[in-house]
């Protein structure tokens, strides 16, 4: 019976070892090169307030407003009005007490099929194009590489990501702040703050069903094990960076879709980027995109390939990379 079990063992581990092979290979063989910033021609311009067209900037120009907002946004038509609305507000306010501080938000319509530009370029008319600016995709790209078309077109000193559904409260923006200054001093300029809602866990956990908790208990564990330590919540959409750190993360980033805040933070600790985790307040906001098995899967997957690429040299990292 031992001798049974011994082989029984020994192919068990020989099937594994196989089948992590064939996947690493598949995940050499599919990985993409970096990816180029390609825009299409109707993506290089904004329209401004008399709807004339003008180029959009770089991240490599100098910066000349303290903060960018980049707010991703797919088939918002109905959620985006009720987070500008508070985002607006809140940062109009403080530059009424603080004249110095300067903003703009960049909503990114990732290729919407309702009237999201539409909806987001009526706050270009009452703010002005120099405060709010809609950059529409012609395809969708997923939600991070929206982010990082927007980020890639900011003037911002500081660059926040921030979703469009508003779950976050906007003037939490203060503590993600603190947490960047508290990081000082930024080697090369360089520091990120992430929003984290790990300290709802407890209540998220009695609000949801056993299924949907073993799923994020073994998102956790995948992130923790293949990718990012020391983060317990990679996901929240409320981020905020140096743009020293935006340009050097969004420039090295290869997923463009839900797993890609795993990614970036990945990237961030290869450059030894400093990070705080920041408590803020969320609320769900009913009409998320994710489907709750079929997202986590896609994330599984991408997490286990972000791993296995940069282990295998599919994608590689240099400490000297600058932003292409």
């Amino acid at each position: 019976m031992a001798p049974l079990l011994l082989q029984l063992a020994a192919l068990g581990a020989a099937l594994v070892a196989a089948a992590l092979i064939l996947i690493s290979f598949v995940a050499f063989i599919t990985a993409t090169e970096m990816p180029q910033l390609h825009r299409h021609e109707e993506e290089k311009f904004f329209l401004n307030v008399r709807g004339q067209r003008e180029a959009l900037p770089s991240i490599q120009d100098s910066p000349t407003k303290q903060l960018s907002v980049v707010v991703p946004s797919y088939n918002e038509e109905k959620r985006l009005p009720v987070m500008m609305d508070e985002a607006l507000g809140y940062l109009e306010d403080r530059q009424k007490q603080d004249p110095t501080f300067t903003y703009e938000v960049i909503i990114v319509d990732d290729g919407s099929k309702d009237q999201t530009s539409k909806v987001a370029f009526k706050y270009c008319q009452k703010y002005g194009s120099d405060k709010v600016r809609v950059i529409t995709l012609v395809k969708n790209r997923g939600k991070g590489g929206a982010i990082r078309m927007g980020v890639f077109s900011s003037r911002g000193k500081k660059i926040l990501m921030a979703d469009a559904d508003g779950a976050t409260k906007f003037p939490d923006i203060e503590k993600l702040e603190k947490g960047l200054n508290d990081l000082q001093p930024w080697p090369d300029q360089m520091a990120i703050a992430c929003g984290s809602r790990a300290h709802l866990e407890k209540e998220s956990i009695a609000q949801r069903s056993y299924f949907r908790t073993l799923l994020m208990y073994g998102f956790h564990f995948l992130v923790w094990f293949l990718c990012v330590k020391g983060i317990r919540d990679t996901q929240c959409g409320f981020k905020l960076l140096t743009r020293e750190a935006a340009s050097r993360t969004f420039s090295s980033l290869h997923i463009e879709r839900w797993a890609f805040d795993v990614e970036l933070l990945y990237i961030a600790q290869f450059f030894k980027i400093p990070i705080a985790e920041i408590a803020v307040n969320w609320t769900e906001i009913e009409g998320s995109k994710l489907v709750p098995f079929w997202s986590w899967l896609q994330m599984g997957k991408d997490l286990l390939f972000i791993r296995l690429r940069y282990l295998t040299g599919a994608w590689r990292l240099e400490q000297t990379r600058k932003m292409n």
